[in-house]
């Protein structure tokens, strides 16, 4: 778990991060989402204890950063944004280079070592020099060697940069199953398509500050009364219509290949309704829900306008 209070950082008179406060718990994968300059990577280099706030506290699973700082960082791992990699040892030797300095025994390194590599999916690449990867490979050993410690609390700065779709789908897993581990996750980056895919929760920052933070789904909540909807029918598409059309809590409907789309602006309750209410017409549903929350069109309506 993450907790930061009132969190400032200041470069000489520039005010980077402006007092930031929340709260992650285990198991949350978080999205610190925010155009460049917004202080995303200054925050979680406090986060890490790779430099010291200006004032605030940062407590890692309950210990204080501050006052015992070896202690806080002992279960964290962190991947900055830009790491130059060890390029005249092997992919092999390069994790087993940070196993020795993790404290890993010597009789288990080469069993981590070997979990991790085919984690990442570069457990043919051992033997090779690390000179030779491409980019997206050496961020994928960047990972495997943040993960190698097995830490509880993982810091990623914009871990996608250079894979390509098998990396980028490699690493949705991965966060996706340490979050089932209930490890807690921050994952920075301003692609908000891919953080729409995994993450539980997000916070929006613009100019140092946290506009907004929490659950995705109690943020769209906040900023818009109607959701997004969507449903496939077999037959029975007029009947469906009519009926979208006559409902007091449905706006707008528009088709979207195979589906039809629509705002409504009631809860589970009343979709659950809607869904019995058109079954019980004899229309023929096939796929019926409500659709997850665009990131891209949650940023926007937050009003941070650089995303690129």
């Amino acid at each position: 778990m993450i907790a930061v209070r009132d969190l400032r950082v200041d470069y000489d008179d520039v005010c980077a991060v402006r007092d930031i406060s929340l709260e992650i718990a285990d198991g949350e994968i978080f999205g610190l989402i925010g155009p460049n300059g917004a202080g995303k990577t200054t925050t979680l280099r406090a986060l890490a204890g790779l430099l010291e706030p200006t004032y605030g506290d940062i407590l890692l699973n309950g210990i204080d950063i501050s006052t015992h700082r070896e202690e806080a960082v002992r279960t964290l791992g962190f991947m900055p944004d830009s790491t130059p990699l060890y390029e005249d040892i092997t992919v092999e030797e390069y994790l087993d280079l940070f196993a020795a300095s993790y404290g890993i025994a010597p009789g288990e390194r080469s069993a981590a070592i070997a979990k991790y590599l085919a984690l990442v999916d570069l457990a043919e690449k051992r033997k090779a020099m690390t000179a030779g990867l491409s980019r997206g490979m050496k961020q994928r050993l960047l990972l495997a060697k943040t993960l190698l410690p097995e830490p509880r609390i993982v810091l990623l700065d914009e871990p996608a940069s250079g894979m390509d779709p098998h990396g980028r789908a490699l690493l949705r897993d991965i966060l996706r199953q340490l979050g089932a581990e209930g490890r807690t996750v921050i994952i920075s980056s301003h692609i908000l398509v891919e953080l729409s895919e995994f993450c539980t929760s997000v916070g929006v920052m613009q100019r140092g500050s946290m506009v907004v933070s929490g659950q995705v789904e109690e943020i769209a909540a906040r900023l818009t009364e109607q959701r997004v909807w969507w449903v496939e029918v077999l037959e029975g598409e007029m009947p469906l219509l009519e009926m979208l059309d006559a409902h007091p809590l449905v706006g707008s409907v528009s088709r979207e290949g195979d589906a039809y789309v629509f705002s409504f602006a009631g809860g589970r309750d009343e979709g659950s309704a809607l869904l019995a209410a058109l079954v019980g017409a004899g229309i023929r549903v096939t796929a019926f829900g409500r659709r997850k929350e665009n990131l891209e069109e949650l940023f926007l309506k937050i009003g941070a306008k650089e995303v690129s």
